[in-house]
């Protein structure tokens, strides 16, 4: 006796269908599962024959026959426990304890002993690639349905345990006499703004950090922010989400699926961007992802989000020079003896660093504990490539006490720079469009692009290569001043670039004395 039904299942980031069939033969009782099985999959035995069981069933094991599970195609890996479900079925189907047909329908979902079903990783992922393998239907654990539904056009069903999907499937008896699971309605996305523990209304003083925040948010920056303990730089970072647009549906897809894909997913839909902020002794793999499976990176969990990295140069330097990918290219690649495999990685980081070790090198009123030779080493652990790659620097100084306790300063700030940003991010939208390019902010211009697209005044080029002849910029850094200051026009907003608009990106740049 033969039956076979499908699954699917995660490699890296990419799903792949898997294709199940179990064979039932005469002889004392055995059970194997072929296929490239890891100890998840193998363990699924006991698991299947308990629910079979407790879902009124008869066992597998009071039975005298063979059986023989093979999970194809047989080169791929299989990992982890959703597999419970559609081998239990694919063994009722077999042994005519159930009847249905298998096509055009995936079955997902870890099983307890019981038969209830377990909520599984990456459901959206393989959902979206049993769509596009022209599947019409999915069944899945009940706590994964509303993710999945986030997929248009497939039929999704929310199942609680292995009996219900019997009596579901099942042809012979009548419709009215079975029950039948009701298909899980579409997943509607609500935009809402994102809930803020803080915002730039709790931040007294620090225009000069917020502007160059607000900056970063409608262009996509990078920025970088210093100055000695306690001014509020870790404040203005957190602060930062408020004022980002929400994600678009093509976003909220390719978030959603990297978190569910690794199991931090804790809400059904990821509607706003992430925000990552790993502690400053992360691992380079932690950081950029890998293991001998590889895995994503906070890198790659920051995606289309904000990577905040606070005491930046307490990173040891082999993490701070792993981002140099990432921030040009916006991936990040892993290649291990298993393979290779490129996440995505496009973010906004944010950079909090002290002018010193102790925190107070050049802060007025206050002693510098640090040698010389500490305070250079400690500037150096971040490499010029990075600070290229920086295209905002601006000081958090500190304020006087007596505006601590000042009420109404900053309260409308966020909401108004929210505004602003969202406006010019539809500016660059429309300018993108216009010109054929699959870009959304500023930042992701490149030298072509730069050239091609964004022309400057001969009064305001005069300016810019002036400034790059006296502060000796590199080519790199020159075309992000361009960059910054496109998004500066478009803040304002302005068709063109003027010169204050490239006085102010040039202020931005990178001092001297940040490059020790």
């Amino acid at each position: 006796m033969f039956g076979k039904v499908y699954s699917a299942q995660l490699s890296f980031l990419s799903a792949h269908i898997v294709h199940i069939e179990v064979d039932l033969s005469r002889g004392l009782y055995s059970f194997s599962i072929v296929g490239l099985p890891d100890k998840a999959v193998e363990e699924a035995r006991d698991r299947i024959s308990a629910a079979i069981k407790n879902s009124g069933f008869k066992s597998p094991k009071n039975k005298n026959q063979k059986v023989v599970i093979s999970l194809a195609p047989a080169e791929l890996k299989k990992e982890g426990s959703l597999f419970d479900l559609p081998m239990a079925l694919a063994y009722l189907l077999a042994s005519e304890d159930v009847s249905f047909s298998p096509e055009k329908r995936l079955f997902l979902g870890e099983l307890s002993l019981d038969g209830t079903l377990r909520k599984i990783q990456g459901a959206l992922p393989l959902v979206e690639k049993a769509k596009r393998e022209g599947f019409t239907e999915v069944f899945l654990p009940k706590d994964n349905a509303r993710e999945a539904a986030f997929v248009r056009n497939i039929k999704i069903f929310g199942v609680r345990n292995l009996k219900e999907v019997a009596e579901h499937l099942e042809e012979k008896k009548e419709k009215q006499k079975k029950f039948l699971i009701e298909p899980q309605k579409e997943t509607a996305i609500v935009f809402e703004n994102a809930p803020q523990k803080i915002t730039f209304g709790d931040i007294k003083g620090q225009e000069g950090a917020k502007r160059g925040l607000e900056i970063a948010a409608a262009g996509g920056h990078n920025i970088a922010m210093y100055g000695p303990p306690g001014t509020g730089k870790t404040m203005l970072a957190k602060a930062f989400c408020g004022i980002l647009p929400p994600l678009s549906r093509e976003d909220i897809f390719e978030v959603t699926s990297i978190h569910s894909a690794t199991g931090i997913l804790k809400d059904d839909l990821l509607i706003h961007p992430p925000f990552r902020a790993p502690h400053h002794t992360s691992s380079y793999v932690s950081l950029i992802g890998g293991g001998t499976i590889p895995k994503p990176g906070e890198v790659t969990l920051a995606h289309n989000g904000v990577l905040f990295l606070d005491e930046f140069p307490e990173f040891e330097s082999r993490v701070i020079d792993s981002l140099r990918e990432p921030l040009e290219e916006r991936v990040a690649r892993v290649s291990r003896a298993r393979g290779s495999v490129q996440f995505p990685a496009k973010f906004i980081l944010i950079a909090a660093m002290n002018p010193c070790p102790c925190g107070y090198f050049g802060v007025k009123g206050k002693s510098c504990v640090c040698r010389p030779a500490d305070i250079l080493r400690y500037k150096r652990k971040i490499s010029g490539p990075i600070i290229d790659r920086i295209d905002l620097w601006v000081e958090v100084a500190n304020i006087g006490h007596e505006k601590l306790m000042e009420k109404g300063e900053g309260v409308d700030y966020g909401e108004t720079a929210r505004k602003r940003v969202l406006h010019a991010r539809e500016i660059q939208e429309k300018r993108f469009k216009s010109l054929n390019l699959q870009l959304k902010t500023n930042s992701e211009l490149g030298p072509r692009s730069i050239v091609n697209h964004i022309s400057l005044d001969t009064s305001v080029k005069k300016v810019l290569d002036d400034a790059a002849r006296r502060f000796d910029l590199s080519p790199r850094m020159y075309h992000r001043i361009i960059k910054v200051a496109r998004t500066i026009a478009d803040l304002e907003p302005s068709e063109n670039i003027k010169e204050e608009h490239l006085f102010e990106a040039l202020q931005y740049r990178p001092k001297q004395e940040e490059r020790g």
